[in-house]
């Protein structure tokens, strides 16, 4: 049997094939290569807690446990049975199992998180075509295909948050064609994505309430995600440990609060009874605000910012994202972007439902240079450091290492790697921890101590620290100078402290293990390079 498919259709097809062999090259590039990205101990995380699910320990990750609040706070040693659900309630994840226990690595969650934005974009062609003929259709998937909201998360390191494109266009296609066994189904699925996802699918009831479109429906999608939202950080997550109230709600919105301890509706009466500073939040700072808000409108030649639709399809989102106390809440590169995505899209196809006499050549014209300057945009920022291979990461001071550089080193990477048995507690550099997450007991670099299965603090057996990237990017980051400076220190104390004996030091990459004797010929190595790094000691200390 034949399919036939049309023009629009197969250039549709083709656009996704090429977003997702080209995202799978880069993320997988800077995988293997193992160059450092701002958030690669996700990819770490993640990947414990599917290896841990899948050997019948549900979401326990010692790598997370090195961010929960009684490490940070309280001094105790991360554990091995911590389960991460008390940070983040993320349930949706079981449905993924099946797959990881035929990958089982974190390159192979990269994948899985490339082709279910890649096929996000093909469901949303389809819910464009329930009001849009095939032209207009088409120019909004391609540029879902273009956006720095849609690419950068893309090439990220695995994160959670990939799936809501994909549930929320096909719980908008479900409800257009009133398929209400799956709406409602595929409404439970986003909400358990994580605890703030309901946030998204509580603006999109809203749009459908005002607009009196399906109002009994988007009075049940608010409700559902209201309650969701409050049951999940007030009940659920408190079980597993006190990350949400002592940790997150106080990081994010600490600005709002006095104590050092809050709920989420807490919170919320803290914020409405505060209208001024929520107001100087919303617009504060202006200009990263209006990139923000431009940056996730270019791909779409700005139409939504016309349409009253797609204000009220953000609104939750983007109050949330505006008012956190996060530096990086406003950038286009990390995950939380894309819970704009579904609502700004949602909001251009009903924009374009009422208007598709403005679709004039012109108008095509300037929708395809916006689409253009949103790609080069993002290529040229180089999202979370994907293309790094070919971009350098500073022209002045000029940083970069070629592929040649990136791959040799990985080799010595993967040497090192190697002399590390499976089942030894270890902790790595953030960017070489995903690469050894495929353990029990793993935590990331500077924090050596961990607890074990048998309830008992001890340090880990191994220490895997690699300098060489930090020393490439001195230069021109001063955070990877001191970076560099620490990791120096450490090493030092250490030996000097009898504590580990140094196994091997070669293309600036130190293996340490615990009671054990230091090999002097890399004792020898680490000498030599410890001594180019004194001027910038000295420096650092005057």
């Amino acid at each position: 049997m034949i399919i036939k498919t049309t023009r629009e259709q197969r250039i549709l097809f083709i656009a996704a094939l090429v977003f997702w062999l080209l995202c799978c090259l880069f993320a997988l590039q800077r995988y293997f290569a193992f160059y450092p990205t701002y958030v690669a101990f996700d990819q770490g995380i993640f990947n414990q807690v599917f290896w841990n699910t899948l050997h019948g320990r549900w979401f326990e990750s010692s790598l997370s446990s090195t961010e929960s609040i009684n490490v940070i706070q309280d001094g105790e040693f991360p554990d091995v049975s911590y389960r991460r659900l008390g940070q983040h309630f993320t349930p949706a994840l079981l449905l993924w199992v099946p797959y990881y226990a035929l990958v089982q690595s974190p390159a192979g969650l990269s994948v899985l998180q490339i082709t279910l934005i890649a096929a996000a974009g093909i469901v949303l062609y389809a819910l464009a075509r329930q009001h849009l003929a095939p032209p207009l259709a088409l120019m909004i998937a391609l540029s879902y295909y273009c956006a720095n909201a849609v690419i950068a998360p893309a090439v990220a390191n695995f994160h959670d948050i990939s799936q809501v494109p994909l549930y929320l266009f096909s719980l908008l296609l479900a409800l257009e064609k009133r398929w209400w066994g799956l709406l409602w189904p595929l409404a439970v699925l986003t909400l358990l994505v994580r605890e703030d996802a309901g946030i998204v699918l509580f603006s999109i009831g809203a749009y459908f309430v005002l607009s009196r479109r399906h109002p009994w429906v988007g009075g049940g999608l608010c409700a559902m995600s209201l309650g969701y939202v409050v049951l999940a950080t007030t009940v659920l997550m408190p079980m597993f440990s006190d990350d949400i109230s002592r940790r997150f709600m106080v990081e994010q919105f600490g600005h709002f609060i006095d104590n050092q301890e809050a709920t989420t509706l807490q919170v919320l009466g803290a914020i409405a009874r505060q209208p001024l500073g929520l107001l100087q939040e919303l617009v504060s700072p202006p200009a990263r605000t209006l990139n923000f808000v431009l940056g996730q409108a270019l791909p779409l030649a700005f139409v939504s910012l016309l349409s009253p639709s797609t204000w009220v399809l953000i609104a939750a989102p983007l109050f949330k994202t505006l008012i956190r106390q996060d530096s990086t809440a406003l950038s286009l590169h990390l995950r939380y972007a894309l819970y704009i995505v579904p609502g700004l899209f949602y909001g251009a196809i009903v924009w374009w439902a009422a208007h598709p006499q403005f679709f004039q050549p012109r108008v095509r014209q300037f929708w395809r240079l916006c689409m253009v300057l949103a790609l080069v945009l993002t290529l040229t920022s180089n999202p979370n450091r994907a293309l790094s291979v070919v971009i350098p990461d500073s022209f002045q001071p000029w940083v970069y290492a070629s592929p040649a550089q990136q791959w040799q080193h990985a080799q010595a990477m993967r040497s090192m790697m190697a002399r590390i048995p499976n089942d030894a507690s270890v902790s790595a550099t953030g960017y070489a921890i995903a690469h050894l997450s495929n353990r029990r007991a793993a935590v990331r670099y500077p924090e050596i101590r961990i607890r074990e299965d048998d309830g008992v603090d001890k340090t880990v057996q191994f220490i895997l620290i690699d300098l060489w990237y930090p020393q490439l990017f001195e230069p021109a980051f001063i955070d990877e100078r001191n970076t560099l400076i620490g990791m120096s220190w450490r090493i030092n104390e250490w030996l000097e402290g009898d504590r580990y004996g140094l196994r091997d030091f070669r293309d600036g990459i130190a293996l340490l293990r615990r009671n054990a004797d230091t090999n002097p010929n890399a004792l020898s190595r680490w000498r030599s390079f410890d001594q180019q790094l004194q001027p910038l000691m000295e420096n650092a200390e005057s």
